[in-house]
């Protein structure tokens, strides 16, 4: 399960007794809230019907997919159903093909969440071998999902974002400028990732 709440307080902690910056965002903004989600592929599957649509939407599908499949359905199930049976449950062909490439890495054994390497970076490349995800929906898994605590998604453009805000930079970092700045915050960056979500969306920054 993604980081705890006490470990993501004591991770912002550290951060904040080094960095007066941050220091200052924790006392105006407050801690946030920890982000968990289960581990397995369903996450990851629900990530892949949630890309490119509002959050209503993805639910529906996620619906109609729990009422053709079963709660808790095993990847041969999907992999079963032809075009148009997922197509009635709203999955375009696009995200039919990114859904088999899943259930299909782990039929065949070549992704298994259960069992993911322990190197960050040996992670992500597996998690990348399912079409349709990116580095970036790979650290989501890892960080929410696993609670891998140094997890840094740092082209995120709201982590971009909370970060230029909160140590006052006048444009938002790019993605490079932001992964050097977070350099210092090892081993503590997936709960600097979630803060600097808070901060983003917080109006006392």
């Amino acid at each position: 399960m993604g980081l705890k709440r006490e470990q993501l307080h004591a991770g912002i902690d550290a951060v904040a007794a080094m960095e007066p910056r941050v220091a200052e965002a924790l006392a105006r903004c407050g801690y946030p809230e920890p982000r968990i989600r289960p581990t397995g592929y369903m996450t990851m599957l629900r990530t892949i019907v949630g890309q490119q649509v509002s959050v209503a939407a993805a639910a529906s599908m996620w619906a109609k997919l729990e009422a053709e499949l079963g709660e808790g359905f095993a990847p041969s199930d999907l992999l079963a159903r032809d075009f148009d049976t997922l197509r009635a449950c709203g999955l375009s062909r696009q995200k039919q093909g990114y859904a088999r490439s899943l259930c299909q890495l782990i039929e065949d054994g070549d992704v298994d969440f259960g069992d993911l390497p322990a190197d960050d970076e040996e992670a992500i490349a597996e998690l990348t071998l399912i079409k349709g995800v990116g580095r970036w929906s790979a650290e989501i898994y890892l960080l929410f999902a696993e609670g891998r605590p140094d997890i840094w998604p740092a082209g995120d453009l709201a982590v971009q974002a909370g970060c230029g805000r909160m140590l006052g930079w006048d444009e938002r970092p790019s993605e490079k400028e932001t992964r050097a700045l977070a350099e210092p915050w090892r081993p503590h960056r997936g709960a600097m990732a979630i803060f600097t979500w808070h901060v983003y969306a917080n109006p006392a920054l």
